[in-house]
């Protein structure tokens, strides 16, 4: 029962990430006052997170190749799970992996969408 409630609120937080950042698309470039909109993140911001995205893309790749996984809680540190022993487990690590990809680079597209429309 646990799992079905953390997915449904990763499912929740993903709809409102996506909400969020179609209002800010609808926006523009400038808002009501005319002034700028502005985007998820800053210039600083975004390059921080394009390197955050590059190193999780390329673990979730490493992971779907390799077929083992490295668990990323806190409880179970250094602790590796692999898709024959572990596949439950395996699973749900690479769902979290692949929701933060796709949550940051929803927030990337949604800032450069923000700053070269025009």
């Amino acid at each position: 029962m646990r799992q079905v409630f953390y997915y449904a609120l990763m499912l929740l937080l993903g709809f409102a990430w996506y909400r969020f950042g179609q209002r800010l698309i609808r926006k523009g470039y400038r808002d009501e006052r005319g002034e700028l909109t502005e985007g998820m993140m800053g210039p600083l911001g975004l390059l921080l997170v394009s390197g955050v995205l590059c190193v999780l893309f390329f673990s979730l790749l490493r992971a779907l190749i390799r077929r083992e996984i490295q668990c990323l809680g806190k409880g179970c540190h250094g602790q590796i799970y692999t898709l024959a022993a572990h596949a439950a487990d395996y699973w749900a690590n690479m769902f979290f992996l692949l929701w933060m990809v796709l949550g940051l680079g929803y927030a990337i597209y949604v800032t450069l969408k923000i700053w070269f429309l025009r």
